[in-house]
């Protein structure tokens, strides 16, 4: 059991630390930019009749607009309060400086709720400050530095003494620092949230952009899944011309050719038949790995559980492997999971330069978490390669999501997450080393 003290850190004081820091984030965000933008594009719309200069200025302005409240919402998500993004996509042929960009611009109704929010968000962010500073203030006075700054200062002030006249008042600051330290650590998230939700009335797509995009979402990934199953049998077509079907050709040839020489030629038809069943024995391997491909029988054997850990045994390096899922997700779910592992560990042999892995599988929330990392040399990109942008088709297919972070220098963390339902109940979750 945690000590009072671990826990009043736990529950306080790391919360109230992270807010304070979000806090003066928020207000320098919203008053270095939010007023400016504003202004800007107020600016951009006036000129809109003075030779069309408007008409190229107001996407750019709004493209600022959208990194500033982009970056909002990151600090969102930071803070517990997700807002997700509600823009429209941008359509084919338009550039910038054209009358469709213009139009796309315009006729978006995030736009307008963004520059909407520009100034009401300055004010709520610029009262946000306090929560920086309320705990700063609290620190300042916990630490003596007023007890100090009286000793060698003709004039200091601090709290409810302003001067402070006497040793007695100087001595005061401490616990008035630690109250107001306290106090702030405890106000702090519930400024910086309340910020948050008044952001997210303004920022978040209301009910029929979240539909909007939502049928815009299902049209592309649906076209990704047309596109990667004709990809895949195309792969299965190609492996089986290639493979087993050469094979399985050259063991009926050996076969007549034996049938013609049985009588005359004996040992040469023993010769052809153990051609034969090596042939044969080839082709039911290429077969074999072949069916693994379209759906491993150790992932229908020992579920994604066993299977993730034979993948970690065949990795060339240590991978430590956890495990909590209180059931078995759906099978397309736990195909899904399973390639995407596969694939995220052969980016770990191949480009990482790790000297250890992890893989860690939870489920919360209706959604199954998926979490590959490394300790290599990091910069993975998946705009880079096919290989993660091929995870990242897959799990859309299914409503799933992938977040890849990868600063130089490493860790590489790939997190995954898809929504789905578990049965089968184990008594217990496993977790250890693979």
């Amino acid at each position: 059991m945690d000590s009072p003290v671990r826990e009043f850190a736990r529950d306080t004081v790391r919360p109230g630390a992270a807010a304070a820091l979000q806090g003066l984030a928020v207000a320098v965000l919203s008053l270095t930019t939010n007023l400016a933008l504003f202004v800007l594009s107020l600016v951009s719309l006036l000129l809109i009749p003075v030779f069309g200069i408007g008409f190229a200025l107001f996407p750019m302005v709004t493209a600022m607009v959208r990194l500033s409240t982009g970056l909002q919402r990151r600090l969102g998500r930071w803070g517990g309060v997700p807002i997700a993004t509600p823009y429209r996509p941008l359509p084919e042929g338009a550039p910038w400086g054209t009358w469709r960009r213009f139009r796309w611009v315009v006729g978006d109704p995030a736009t307008w709720r963004d520059v909407a929010w520009l100034v009401p968000g300055a004010v709520t962010g610029a009262a946000c400050l306090l929560a920086f500073a309320l705990p700063l203030y609290g620190l300042e006075g916990s630490l003596g530095v007023p007890l100090l700054l009286y000793v060698v200062a003709d004039s200091y002030g601090y709290g409810v003494f302003w001067p402070m006249t006497n040793l007695a008042q100087a001595l005061a600051a401490l616990p008035q620092g630690w109250l107001l330290l306290l106090g702030g650590l405890a106000v702090a998230p519930w400024l910086v949230s309340l910020h948050l939700r008044f952001a997210r009335l303004f920022l978040a797509p209301t009910r029929a952009a979240e539909l909007a995009l939502r049928v815009h979402q299902l049209t592309v990934t649906r076209a990704d899944s047309v596109d990667a199953q004709a990809a895949e049998l195309r792969r299965i077509e190609r492996d089986l011309h290639d493979g087993a079907q050469a094979r399985l050709v050259a063991l009926s040839m050996s076969i007549g050719l034996a049938e013609q020489m049985l009588e005359r030629d004996p040992a040469a038809v023993a010769k052809l038949l153990a051609e034969a069943r090596e042939t044969s024995g080839q082709a039911l391997v290429e077969l074999r790995d072949l069916v693994r491909g379209i759906h491993p029988p150790v992932l229908a054997e020992r579920g994604l559980d066993g299977a993730v850990r034979a993948l970690a045994l065949a990795v060339p390096l240590p991978v430590e492997v956890e495990v909590d899922l209180p059931g078995r997700p759906v099978a397309p779910v736990e195909s899904a999971a399973y390639f995407a592992v596969a694939e995220g560990l052969a980016n770990v042999t191949k480009h990482s330069h790790a000297a250890r892995a992890w893989i860690h599988l939870s489920y919360g929330d209706g959604r199954l978490a998926v979490v590959v990392g490394d300790d290599g040399r990091g910069g993975a990109d998946p705009a880079a390669g096919s290989g993660l942008a091929g995870m990242r088709r897959r799990l859309a297919a299914l409503d799933g999501t992938m977040e890849v972070t990868s600063p130089l220098g490493g860790p590489t963390v790939v997190t995954m997450e898809l929504p789905c339902a578990l049965s089968s109940p184990k008594t217990s979750p496993s977790s250890g080393k693979g």
